[in-house]
């Protein structure tokens, strides 16, 4: 209970309700709240997803452009004016070809001596290429590999170079080059959110082309604190510190040594502009709620103390008239409160009356007594044979008056008054054969009747047929008619057989008026008492009117 007091203190209906308003708004704001950090956390996953996603997009539009560089290069490489040394050949009808396009070719010896460049007329002096750490690079590997970013001695502009080793002679190598800016044309922010940028990186780190808010020039040197994460083929780089509110994402160039990055500003303002909305949404919830408890709590008070009030008054001992409530459940109780103060009202009626019964009953039963015991003064030579006399019929009469309460002595069956005298002796009663149509008997006639089978069983189980084990009695009534009499008349009959040789008693005891004179007189009936040597009869005819309630 000290417990339960603790959780649950003595207030009023309004706090409880508020308390629940609150109990039940809390959860609910919660459970949003924690809705939307998993939905926050899952619009960051597919943000980390998707720009990864498009950092591969973007690795793999720039590996075509190599790839289709890569393809030119070894078609070039194996045309005949080339493997017939015919230089001015070659730079005619590769000019031509590659006219429209922002590409030229350089064919250059073991040295880096250019020996043609598109960009110039064919017989133009020339010198060594730019980038000659490139070119022994490739030498060395003997595979197409594409240069960093570099100013361009011929063009003057930031270029980068796919470069095609040969073994022949004179020209050692075929050079693919193009500006850099030509190559940002390919490099788009298209499909992404705004404000966020795209760039291609050499392996060195330098900035070949850039797009988007950021747009850093070509051989700009790349955050140095970001590059070393770049360790996978692709994913994300995100740091507070290096890149505030921001995300990158990365791919490697498969097959070369670039990279392509993405990156720019988490969406903050969706997820800031979601919380706002759950925090001034959920003051406002738990603030209706506790509006509507108050106004609900209100209304229930109001109905509550009506119906204490008639509460108060059928507690005076007034018939109340039912209040009219808004709240059904009230309006029911205050119904039932009107019912139970006219119930109440006709109940103490009822109950002076039972007093005024009982007591008459009492004086009835007190003069029965003191009649029983009298007569049982009479015939008793022992105080103890007085006593057991005494009690054994108290006992019997007790059992009547039990049966007489438990019905508020408005009657008890036949039936019911036979079988509680004859539990009294439990060792004869499958003996006894019971037969007749039950009713129910007046109040006076279960007493009487009562003390008649109670003598007539005690006496059996003393010196008749029930005091030995192959005695039987059977016990019936049947309506009679006589043509004398034209009321309904009843015949009781005990007959026993099978017992000791019955002899008629020399003296008439207290048990033989019971059930004969006291019998016959308390049912205005008559008795017929025959000792007969195999069995006594006994047996009662009275007007069913003295016994059948009506």
């Amino acid at each position: 209970m000290k417990i339960v007091a603790l959780f649950f203190p003595k207030a009023s209906i309004g706090t409880y309700l508020v308390a629940m308003a609150v109990a039940i708004a809390l959860p609910i704001f919660a459970f949003v709240t924690l809705l939307l950090l998993q939905l926050e956390d899952n619009q960051r996953s597919t943000l980390r997803r998707e720009t990864a996603q498009d950092a591969l997009a973007l690795s793999r539009i720039i590996d075509r452009q190599l790839q289709d560089m890569a393809t030119t290069l070894r078609l070039l490489s194996s045309s005949p004016e080339l493997e017939n040394g015919n230089l001015a050949a070659f730079h005619e009808r590769t000019e031509t070809a590659l006219r429209d396009n922002t590409l030229f070719v350089i064919a250059v010896d073991g040295a880096g001596q250019q020996l043609l460049n598109t960009r110039r007329a064919f017989g133009t002096p020339l010198g060594e290429i730019a980038n000659i750490p490139a070119l022994q690079e490739v030498m060395a590997s003997g595979r197409i590999e594409a240069s960093d970013v570099f100013r361009g001695r011929t063009s003057g502009d930031w270029v980068y170079n796919v470069t095609l080793p040969r073994k022949n002679d004179p020209v050692a190598a075929l050079i693919i080059t193009q500006d850099a800016k030509d190559l940002g044309k390919l490099v788009t922010t298209e499909g992404l959110a705004p404000g966020w940028s795209a760039a291609v990186i050499d392996q060195s780190g330098h900035v070949i082309a850039s797009t988007g808010p950021t747009n850093l020039e070509p051989g700009t040197p790349f955050d140095p604190r970001i590059l070393p994460a770049f360790t996978a083929s692709r994913g994300v780089f995100q740091d507070e510190k290096i890149l505030p509110h921001m995300l990158l994402g990365y791919a490697r160039i498969p097959g070369w040594s670039w990279k392509t990055v993405i990156w720019g500003p988490i969406a903050q303002a969706s997820i800031l502009s979601t919380w706002r909305f759950l925090i001034i949404g959920g003051v406002a919830l738990v603030l209706v709620a506790v509006l509507g408890a108050y106004a609900v709590a209100r209304q229930v008070r109001t109905t509550i103390r009506d119906i204490a009030e008639m509460a108060n008054r059928m507690g005076e001992g007034h018939i109340v008239s039912p209040v009219e409530t808004s709240v059904i459940e009230a309006n029911q109780v205050a119904i039932a409160l009107s019912n139970a103060s006219f119930d109440r009202s006709q109940t103490e009626d009822r109950l002076r009356f039972v007093m005024h019964e009982l007591v008459h009953r009492t004086k009835n039963l007190l003069t029965l007594a003191q009649a029983m015991m009298r007569q049982l003064a009479k015939q008793t030579d022992s105080v103890e044979t007085f006593q057991a006399a005494v009690a054994d019929r108290l006992e019997g009469l007790g059992r009547s008056i039990e049966l007489l309460t438990s019905e508020q002595w408005g009657g008890v069956s036949l039936r019911r008054v036979v079988d509680i005298h004859l539990q009294a002796f439990p060792q004869s009663r499958e003996q006894i054969e019971i037969t007749g149509e039950d009713f129910v008997l007046k109040p006076d006639a279960v007493q009487n009747l009562g003390l008649a089978l109670h003598e007539l069983a005690t006496n059996s189980v003393k010196y008749g047929a029930l005091s030995v084990p192959q005695g039987r009695v059977r016990f019936e009534w049947r309506d009679v008619r006589e043509e004398d009499k034209p009321d309904a008349l009843l015949r009781f009959t005990w007959e026993e057989r099978g017992g000791p040789p019955v002899a008629e008693p020399t003296r008439s005891g207290f048990g033989t008026t019971v059930i004969k004179a006291h019998a016959a007189s308390a049912f205005r009936g008559t008795v017929q008492v025959d000792f007969r040597p195999e069995g006594l009869l006994w047996v009662l005819t009275a007007q069913r009117a003295t016994l059948e309630r009506d």
